[in-house]
């Protein structure tokens, strides 16, 4: 196990409850706010104390991180935006049932891109390049040993997955809305080690 020097514990926090979310719509690049219960609900939420805070630009995300950590001004980190849904973009399954590349893309298990939208092996990437390259990268140069990062469902899930140690898929962990997600990334091995 590595030295405690050699560890970033990090807090992922998915956004609060959106309008969208609320009707079960496929919402990525639709900058939508969070909902009024939703702000009096992480409001009652003790977020733990950290060194550092990043979130994705989106609106739900800096509404989020602005009641989790009222005190801490949240770093802005662009890669850490949720995946382009492309034509599902804003639709429910319902909504998509008749829809044949969307039952294509049920049919494959959530693994191919959408259509005009991400592909899902670019989605991750480009996560992973963004927490590495930054939030990593600067609580490693500045001796940090806590962060938290506000972020979307399909954010958390990528990262959990390629910087994981291969035993959770995309699937495995789907964060609710609100939930808070800890874990431990070595340094030295350039992955979670553990998630608590």
């Amino acid at each position: 196990m590595s030295d405690k020097g050699d560890e970033l514990l990090v807090y992922f926090f998915r956004h609060g409850g959106t309008a969208g979310n609320e009707q079960k719509r496929y919402i990525g690049v639709t900058d939508e706010a969070v909902t009024e219960a939703w702000k009096k609900k992480l409001g009652a939420i003790r977020a733990p104390a950290v060194d550092i805070v990043y979130s994705s630009p989106m609106l739900r995300c800096r509404q989020t991180a602005a009641i989790l950590y009222p005190n801490t001004p949240a770093i802005m980190v662009d890669g850490l935006r949720e995946c382009d849904f492309g034509r599902f973009e804003g639709k429910n399954y319902i909504e998509l049932s008749s829809d044949t590349d969307y039952q294509r893309w049920i049919d494959s298990g959530g693994k191919l891109g959408f259509p005009q939208g991400e592909d899902i092996s670019d989605f991750k990437a480009r996560v992973s390049k963004a927490f590495l390259e930054k939030v990593v990268k600067e609580c490693l140069h500045k001796h940090l040993e806590t962060a938290a990062v506000i972020t979307h469902g399909g954010v958390i899930m990528g990262l959990l997955e390629t910087l994981g140690d291969g035993s959770t898929g995309f699937y495995d962990h789907i964060p609710a809305n609100g939930e808070c997600v800890e874990c431990v990334f070595d340094y030295s091995q350039g992955l979670f080690i553990r998630k608590i």
